[in-house]
């Protein structure tokens, strides 16, 4: 199976300004994430940013770069750009790898690959995991998907979806016993071809609301395959507080 990995690392991040480069146990965040995809069978891992210095700090330990604009609104824009910019064929597949998640294991980045190649018809997977407790259901940061008898996107939302209505109306709200919610995990595979085509659509009213990309793809009537994560996608970095909490698990499993 051939595939490419792209790790977008926005330096400019609004939550936490130079993010990529935070240092965990002596190494800069991105490349926690480089070396898990190193490991994971592609091609080529390459990290894509729109700063010199997160490219000067690649580059020293070793990964391949692509320098790319800074007006990119999603990490899918800035891989459409290094799509062209490598030259990479249509019917590659790309992995998208978000920078700021150092634990996120190998594996899983090789398993959304492998599902995207045994389903040729469909352009666009991704991972989803289980949610076991009725705070995550109702917390608008963990994004729900709604899957189909053939494992593809019905929806993608940040409110409690489907609505529970006889377990979620009583107080306190309770999980239903008849039915299995689901974590979206932020880890994409896309055929080159099928992303240039992404981002030549508008963005639609649905994404905007929700402040959710991958709801373009839905909305143009596109199937995107949510296969269940194979293990747990461990924990990603948007503030400070997940800096410390990423840290002192990463010493943990050091430990362990």
């Amino acid at each position: 199976m051939s595939f490419v990995i792209v790790i977008p690392a926005r330096f400019a991040s609004s939550r936490l300004p130079g993010k990529p480069l935070k240092m965990i146990h002596g190494k800069p965040m991105i490349q926690w994430t480089w070396l898990q995809a190193q490991q994971a069978g592609a091609n080529r891992v390459i990290v894509t940013t729109e700063s010199a210095e997160v490219q000067a700090a690649c580059e020293s330990f070793g990964a391949e770069v692509a320098l790319t604009g800074e007006h990119h609104q999603s990490g899918t824009e800035r891989i459409a750009e290094v799509i062209e910019l490598c030259d990479l064929a249509d019917d590659e597949i790309i992995v998208n790898v978000q920078g700021d998640e150092p634990m996120l294991p190998h594996q899983l980045m090789h398993q959304v690959a492998e599902g995207l190649e045994t389903y040729p018809h469909i352009q666009m997977a991704t991972l989803c995991e289980p949610i076991l407790d009725i705070e995550t259901v109702f917390d608008p940061h963990a994004v729900k998907v709604t899957r189909d008898i053939n494992q593809c996107a019905i929806n993608f939302s940040r409110a409690p979806l489907p609505w529970a209505r006889d377990c979620f109306e009583q107080l306190p709200p309770e999980l239903p016993e008849d039915f299995a919610y689901a974590r979206h995990i932020g880890l994409y595979a896309y055929r080159a071809g099928f992303v240039k085509q992404y981002v030549a659509w508008p963005a639609c009213a649905l994404e905007q609301v929700e402040r959710l990309e991958q709801l373009r793809v839905l909305w143009h009537g596109e199937k995107i395959l949510v296969l269940p994560a194979m293990m747990d996608a461990g924990v990603g970095v948007d503030t400070e507080t997940d800096l410390a909490r990423v840290t002192a698990l990463m010493a943990e499993v050091a430990e362990g």
